[in-house]
């Protein structure tokens, strides 16, 4: 719960942290794990049998961050409460009634002293809790935002195969019902649900833990692994390719969407970043039983066999197309060599790191983004208005598009899974230019148009309205979108890449309806509108 006070309440109807007074520390088990790292029960091996927590320090951590925190646990019949201040203890833990059922609740404000900003974005826990939700099936979670008065409810029967209808709820799906299967082996269990579509791009979401590794691992691999082995020998046996042809991974992987989520008692995440599984027996664990329980469905389901493997098929015969697109993206340098774009103004830097593509709409565009630009480190790619929709596009059909193709070489980041570029900014250009007598002065935002409206006045203002980097000259876009000194840039990332691929789908996908019913629920969210 976002409490209108600026705190945030979490309750839960587990069994309550523990109040007995521990054995070596002297003091009662919830105050240790408040007070001490390393102390919390799933540090401890013999109280959880998996967890996604790091070395019992979460509530610590939250504690110290905290400017007050209370706890209070419902247990054996009582409820106990106990108060925290910047971490310290403020109050002994006390009997404050009787209690039913068992639980913990905590309330905590974040500390203004360590804190830009203690809001919290609605959006982005609502987006984590609706994904544990899916990772645990039955699991009831419930977030109440008391500030703004919404609220939303997340529990799924269907675990991780309604996971993957809700990403592929936009995309059209080759068969009806996603493919799932789990296993246990090696006190590891591995769960996998997974539907093809008729689209292209491979979607695969990875879980530790309930914990997302977005970069993969060993798991990953060994996915791919048991995959491909299960595709390729059905085909074989089916007599689905001919001989001496043969499928790869990449053609069984293509339109596929696929939730993995492991269970294991102690993952290690390389560089601590819980972003990439490391745990090298993994691998053959999830690889034989994604073979086997693979295999066993495409022998039960042969129709559904016949889906996947036709897909994999139609894959293997665009499959010279991507080895083109790789030949094309090897280049020695990022904006060096003799089949440069002829429409791209390079720039002199040939250090990647000190160097600048910008990549404007249309010739007019480019023209005034070319005079204004620093020609020492800024390189200029002008790009027709619209380019090929590759959310509806095979690669070989993306790499007929010249457009595409301009992208790809003058980038020179790689396509797909070669794909290798962090730094990916959307230059922010006003929309306003208001002048009064030699004043100058720029509005990025309505709110901002508003305010130097009421401070200038109304006498002798002269306001204009950008539409488009076209409308600006050379000075005015150096000043103002160009400048490293005074310039704005949005950095683009994904927090949740299960979302924004379902989202993509939505909007440019081939399906009219979902996409209709997102424009009217986020209508009134728009800020700005051109018509």
């Amino acid at each position: 719960t976002l409490d209108e006070d600026g705190s945030v309440t979490v309750a839960d109807d587990g069994r309550g942290i523990p109040v007995d007074l521990h054995p070596k520390y002297g003091v009662p088990g919830v105050e240790l794990v408040l007070t001490r790292m390393h102390t919390g029960g799933k540090f401890e091996h013999k109280m959880y049998r998996v967890s996604g927590g790091l070395h019992g320090v979460g509530l610590s951590v939250v504690n110290g961050l905290s400017e007050s925190l209370e706890v209070r646990v419902r247990r054996d019949g009582k409820e106990h409460r106990m108060r925290f201040e910047r971490g310290q203890k403020a109050s002994e833990l006390e009997v404050v009634g009787p209690a039913e059922g068992t639980g913990t609740i905590i309330t905590f404000r974040p500390d203004p002293e360590v804190f830009e900003t203690i809001e919290f974005e609605y959006d982005t826990l609502a987006a984590r809790l609706r994904e544990l939700a899916f990772l645990n099936a039955g699991l009831r979670i419930i977030i109440v935002d008391k500030i703004h008065g919404r609220g939303d409810v997340f529990q799924f029967e269907g675990g991780i195969a309604e996971y993957v209808k809700w990403i592929n709820r936009a995309k059209s799906p080759l068969h009806s019902d996603p493919i799932r299967f789990s296993k246990e082996s090696d006190c590891t269990l591995v769960e996998v649900a997974m539907q093809y579509h008729d689209g292209y791009n491979e979607s695969n979401f990875t879980f530790v833990n309930n914990i997302d590794t977005i970069e993969g691992g060993t798991h990953l691999a060994g996915f791919k692994a048991g995959l491909a082995r299960a595709f390729i020998k059905y085909a074989k046996d089916n007599k689905y390719v001919k001989t001496g042809e043969g499928l790869e991974g990449d053609d069984v992987r293509e339109g596929l969407t696929a939730i993995l989520s492991l269970k294991i008692p102690e993952p290690q995440f390389e560089g601590q970043t819980k972003m990439k599984l490391g745990n090298s027996e993994v691998k053959g664990i999830v690889e034989s039983i994604v073979y086997e329980k693979l295999t066993d469905f495409f022998n039960e389901t042969p129709k559904v066999a016949e889906i996947c493997i036709g897909k994999a098929v139609l894959a293997a015969q665009a499959r010279e197309a991507a080895r083109k697109a790789r030949e094309l993206t090897r280049r020695k340098g990022l904006l060096e060599g003799f089949n440069l774009p002829g429409k791209l103004a390079d720039c002199q830097e040939r250090d990647p790191a000190k160097s600048e593509l910008f990549i404007v709409e249309g010739p007019s565009a480019g023209g005034s983004a070319k005079q204004g630009r620093r020609r020492e480190f800024q390189a200029i790619l002008p790009l027709r208005g619209k380019i090929l929709n590759v959310e509806k596009a095979r690669m070989d059909q993306m790499l007929k598009n010249e457009e595409i193709r301009t992208l790809i070489t003058a980038i020179g980041a790689g396509i797909g899974e070669e794909f290798n570029l962090e730094k990916i900014y959307i230059a922010q250009p006003p929309l306003y230019k208001i002048k009064k007598g030699k004043e100058l002065h720029y509005a990025y935002t309505e709110k901002q148009r508003e305010d130097l409206a009421k401070r200038l006045g109304d006498k002798g203002v002269a306001y204009q309205r950008y539409k488009g980097l076209g409308e600006m000259n050379a000075d005015e876009l150096w000043e103002t979108t160009m400048d490293p000194g005074r310039r704005v840039l949005k950095q683009v990332t994904i927090e949740d890449a299960a979302s924004a691929d379902a989202l993509f789908s939505i909007l440019m996908g081939e399906a009219v309806e979902p996409r209709r019913q997102y424009i009217q629920e986020h209508a009134k969210e728009v800020v700005n509108l051109d018509i």
